[in-house]
């Protein structure tokens, strides 16, 4: 096994297991990953995931590259498709469920395209993010060009994405690439502070928010009010949406159900 899997409460906790080879990721990786995304979705008693790697070093340092060199050449282009774990996080786009990355050390290449395709990204100081792929002849195919761009202005991700310079985390929370850096001892109570405030929130809220907000980014305000949302119908007519109001009025804390 080269991913933990653990399920504690309403959260599921994911950790990338290769810490010799600073989490880098192989195929046998992206096959573990795929089945926990699937059971991750399909368990109703999962709210909130935290996504990390194994170690004090790398959060992940991408595709193992020794791997893809043994392997036979083959024509590749964007996405996981025809690939072991295939459709992998960066490709599911109605993931619904609020992942939070906790990053400690290098989150490279693919790992950085990982940590960009969670909601909320929390580092430690020492923390440092690259796409470099350009330097080794090679394309940020699990979408990094394509996220790096909606999510910097887009000459400042231009001069990321041509060169492979990186990004210390203080420079890419001033940026608005991630939520929060804190010292590494500050680390894990800082993800558990996140964790905390999304568990309080109504998960249909935050699923219908989620999804909102990923669909309507690319559309005009006229679209976006038109457009229908699928977990913002779920969460229109469930308990949780009488349950949030009801509670206020009875001052107490509300009991959310996911239904």
């Amino acid at each position: 096994m080269v991913v933990r899997y653990e399920k504690r409460g309403r959260v599921a906790h994911v950790t990338m297991d290769r810490p010799d080879v600073l989490n880098a990721m192989n195929l046998a990786m992206h096959e573990e990953l795929g089945r926990i995304w699937d059971d991750v979705e399909a368990d109703d008693s999962i709210w909130v995931v935290v996504l990390t790697g194994a170690g004090e070093r790398a959060f992940s340092v991408g595709q193992d590259l020794k791997e893809l060199a043994g392997l036979p050449p083959r024509v590749s282009t964007f996405g996981s498709r025809g690939k072991p774990g295939w459709p992998r996080l960066t490709e599911r786009f109605s993931f619904a469920k609020p992942i939070v990355a906790k990053v400690d050390g290098y989150a490279l290449g693919g790992g950085f395209e990982l940590a960009m395709a969670c909601d909320i990204v929390v580092a430690s100081d020492r923390s440092e993010f690259a796409l470099p792929e350009a330097r080794l002849g090679l394309m940020s195919g699990a979408g990094g060009v394509f996220r790096l761009a909606r999510q910097l202005p887009y000459r400042t991700a231009l001069g990321y994405l041509m060169t492979g310079r990186r990004i210390p985390a203080a420079r890419a929370l001033e940026l608005g690439l991630v939520n929060d850096v804190v010292a590494p001892a500050d680390l894990d109570a800082t993800v558990d502070g996140w964790v905390a405030d999304l568990l309080r929130c109504a998960p249909l809220s935050v699923r219908a928010v989620k999804e909102a907000a990923a669909r309507s980014v690319t559309m005009s305000l006229e679209q976006a009010f038109a457009t229908r949302y699928e977990w913002e119908e779920r969460r229109m007519h469930s308990k949780d949406a009488l349950e949030g109001p009801l509670s206020f009025v009875e001052k107490r804390d509300p009991e959310w159900t996911g239904h």
